[in-house]
């Protein structure tokens, strides 16, 4: 893809609406300005604008692997597996470099606010307790810079991450790229996106889990609407260059699932190699790891007191959080949106 022309951005963006922007600002504490893109209406931060052309018009490399989602599917568990594979089992690497230093994240700069880094610093310093300003500077001016430009001169292979749909990934990824796309129960991400967005200090969501059922299910959080951007990679199950996983068999059977992708990638593992990278993917194992952890973040003040970024690994926890309103709610959603595919996902028993 390297030696193609560079096209316009094919998608038009649009303002969400008034009624839906102050539903929105109620419930953050710093909230975001948001805006849709394309016909299927994903809401993204307004800053995505300034470099999704950027991002659209990408140089790919044939040795290039993508590890998308929906954010909160079991993303960091499977970017882990993949790299430790591709990178033949190099746990020496893995256990001393943070995961978010061995990938790119694609859109990373959409999780600085659209007030820039001033009003970054702000919030953080009015709600950490370890607010460091000059690490603090540091590390928004990296997440805040797109990466874009820092991908061409990246070493292969490249792992990227990526929570963007299909449709606003680089065009045409998988003609060039590998990518391993994994899904998760809707509900179980609601629960899991819901303390994500209580864990980070500059988000701070003040609501109850039940108002922020209803900003994920009714499209007012990131990259939603979640079944269009399920739906989208699971259209591209069958192409050699996608591999498409559910974290409820992750969950169920992790040899399984760690032969499933060492097959896609091409590596061979001998059932010693698979044992010893199942025990280093447990999620007892890997709610100690630092380097997946996002502990950096955490030192900086940026995480709260009472959240974790690994939290329980669990498949099938949601009905802890779900009243009966909001579980005839939920089944309705997934059937709604399940009628026109052939998607369906596993059951936990």
């Amino acid at each position: 893809m390297g030696d193609e022309q560079i096209l316009p951005y094919p998608y038009e963006f649009y303002n969400i609406s008034d009624e839906e922007k102050s539903i929105n600002e109620k419930l953050h504490a710093y909230p975001y300005e948001f805006l849709r893109v394309g016909p299927k209406g994903y809401l993204v931060s307004k800053i995505f604008k300034t470099d999704a052309a950027n991002i659209y018009n990408l140089p790919l490399r044939s040795n290039d692997i993508f590890v998308t989602s929906y954010q909160r599917s079991g993303t960091t568990w499977t970017q882990e597996l993949v790299w430790l594979l591709a990178s033949d089992l190099n746990y020496e690497k893995a256990l001393s470099t943070p995961l978010i230093e061995r990938y790119s994240f694609l859109e990373m700069f959409m999780n600085v606010p659209d007030t820039g880094i001033d009003g970054f610093m702000k919030a953080l310093s009015q709600n950490s307790e370890n607010f460091n300003k000059e690490d603090m500077l540091k590390m928004i001016k990296w997440l805040g810079s797109p990466i874009t430009s820092d991908l061409a001169t990246r070493p292969s292979p490249r792992f990227i991450k990526s929570h963007l749909p299909m449709s606003l990934l680089p065009r045409n990824p998988l003609d060039t790229a590998k990518m391993v796309y994994i899904a998760r129960d809707p509900r179980d991400v609601a629960v899991s996106y819901y303390h994500h967005t209580r864990l980070f200090m500059h988000t701070g969501f003040k609501g109850t889990f039940k108002e922020f059922w209803h900003l994920f299910h009714g499209n007012l959080m990131k990259m939603t609407p979640y079944f269009e951007h399920v739906k989208e990679a699971w259209e591209k199950r069958h192409d050699p260059n996608m591999l498409f996983l559910f974290y409820e068999d992750l969950s169920k059977d992790l040899p399984a699932a760690v032969q499933r992708v060492a097959d896609f990638l091409g590596k061979k593992l001998d059932d010693k190699q698979k044992t010893t990278l199942c025990d280093h993917l447990s999620i007892e194992n890997f709610k100690k790891n630092k380097a997946v952890n996002c502990d950096e973040l955490r030192v900086l003040g940026m995480f709260a007191k009472d959240e974790e970024f690994i939290r329980k690994g669990k498949a099938g926890g949601w009905p802890d959080y779900f009243d009966e309103e909001m579980t005839q709610e939920a089944d309705k959603w997934i059937a709604d949106n399940l009628n026109d595919t052939d998607l369906r996902f596993p059951t936990v028993k």
